[in-house]
């Protein structure tokens, strides 16, 4: 069983509290904590937001997106009741002067709580938010900030945000938060590598024939068009999400487990990334809008369609990108990303070279090379395929078979969200989990030289069917290079 460690008495405050994150994922992550009996009885999560509300209707309000967003199993009516107890709300503007008073007064309620203050907004309200609460007196030794993606647009606006925030907040007490660095099997990438010498020996240019790394969606913009038309994919998922899983893969040991030792090695990860140019932008990239299609069976709309107007913003993208280190010289990362694929998936695979010579004749058995695939959703697990002897007599007949562990089948256990972890590691203080200034601000600024290749080239991105992996170009990206995506039906 998991061992549940409650953490000190807090208020939580979270801004945008009407918003879409707020009700589908802080505020069902908040209730697992307390049914699992992690948050102290003491504790509160406020809601602020301009939206004039009463308490009551605040509840009411996550009442209905508990029954949404919390399996039917896990909800129970006294459980229910009392987390509801812990709610309050305030109306207040974060841009301006409104309902500022009535927090201070709620929370000077109770002065020596853990602060953090969770920022579910735009990132344009980020640093008036600060200030205002600087302003009036809400920042202390335990106060926290929590940013959300995205943290700017590019190099310039992410510098901008972070120098806004950085004027209220010291850096520790600053937590931009990746949920997929809280999923466990991302965490389980580090006790893979680190804890088990025969993985350590074998992370190497002699044994790892190329790595990828893959985040797959079925959905479309849905809600969120005027938004994703003014990010696309890099900005969305390649900048973010899938840069701090290639750190994880590609870094090295660090001297512990402390938050900064973590995040220097990731650093040099990403200062280490080959920039990417004009001149062999369209040998390494891929870029993509879905077009009309079918996902599940079902027709799709095309991006166009569903957005209502012209516009070259990608859907997908696909890159090679090289990792310039010793331990990863000649090792290739292949990226990809997009909506409206076949499946929902998220995966790292690391492909392991051929063996330089087989003593088993060909015919028993097609040479398959073994594999890594570190699964993060839609079922967390570790897969590691191995050639093993066909049974029965007849012969030495050989056929891949795949040692497998999914966590919560192994375990028998359900395993808390990302945002269950990292909501209670902030109140904790804990940022290994967590993005550092100079992380966000180098990963901009290899994105933007990906970003600015794509403008000098000014080519439209490819189309592709709705329910299709991506472009053809996508498919030639990896194949061109003697290897093939890795695409296993769910």
């Amino acid at each position: 069983m998991a061992t549940i460690i409650p953490v000190a008495s807090f208020d939580y405050v979270v801004f945008g509290a009407t918003g879409d994150l707020t009700t589908r994922k802080l505020l069902p992550a908040l209730y697992h904590r307390y049914k699992d009996g992690q948050i102290p009885p003491t504790s509160r999560i406020i809601g602020a937001s301009r939206s004039e509300l009463a308490v009551e209707a605040f509840r009411a309000r996550t009442q209905d997106a508990l029954k949404r967003f919390v399996a039917a199993d896990d909800l129970d009516e006294a459980t229910l009741a009392a987390f509801l107890d812990h709610l309050d709300y305030v109306a207040v503007d974060g841009a301006g002067d409104d309902g500022w008073p009535d927090l201070v007064a709620k929370l000077d309620e109770r002065p020596d709580q853990v602060r953090p203050f969770y920022l579910a907004t735009s990132p344009d309200l980020y640093g008036s938010i600060c200030r205002n609460l600087a302003k009036f007196g809400l920042v202390g030794e335990k106060s926290r900030v929590v940013l959300e993606k995205p943290i700017g647009k590019d190099l310039k606006s992410a510098r901008a945000i972070n120098d806004a925030v950085g004027e209220v907040f010291p850096e520790e007490q600053i937590f931009r938060i990746d949920h997929y660095l809280g999923k466990e099997t991302v965490q389980n990438l580090l006790a893979l590598r680190f804890a088990n010498t025969i993985f350590d020996r074998l992370w190497t240019a002699d044994v790892i024939d190329h790595v990828q790394i893959t985040v797959a969606e079925t959905v479309g913009v849905e809600g969120r068009a005027g938004y994703y038309d003014t990010s696309g994919a890099l900005r969305d998922m390649l900048q973010n999400h899938i840069l701090q899983l290639l750190c994880l893969t590609a870094m090295e040991s660090p001297l512990n487990l402390d938050a900064n030792s973590v995040r220097d090695e990731k650093l040099k990860v990403l200062r280490a990334l080959k920039p990417i140019t004009a001149g062999d932008v369209q040998q390494v990239t891929v870029r993509g809008q879905y077009v009309q299609g079918a996902v599940d069976g079902k027709p799709v709309e095309g991006y166009l369609n569903e957005l209502g107007h012209d516009s070259r913003t990608e859907t997908f993208v696909a890159c090679k990108v090289e990792v310039q280190s010793w331990r990863w010289a000649g090792v290739p990362f292949y990226l990809r990303t997009g909506k409206r694929l076949p499946q929902k998936l998220s995966e790292i695979v690391v492909q392991f070279r051929a063996a330089p010579f087989s003593i088993f004749p060909e015919e028993s058995f097609g040479r398959e090379p073994n594999r890594l695939v570190i699964r993060l959703q839609p079922q967390e697990g570790m897969k590691l395929e191995v050639m093993t002897k066909d049974p029965g007599p007849g012969g030495m007949r050989l056929r891949p078979t795949n040692l497998d562990i999914s966590f919560e089948e192994t375990f028998k256990q359900r395993y808390p969200d990302a945002y269950e972890r990292l909501l209670m590691d902030v109140v904790r203080g804990n940022a290994t989990l967590f993005m550092r200034r100079d992380e966000v601000e180098v990963a901009w600024a290899w994105a933007d030289s990906l970003l600015k290749a794509w403008a000098d080239r000014r080519e439209p991105p490819r189309a592709y069917p709705a329910g299709s992996w991506g472009p053809t170009a996508a498919i030639a990206l990896i194949e061109r290079d003697g290897r093939t995506w890795h695409e296993e039906l769910r």
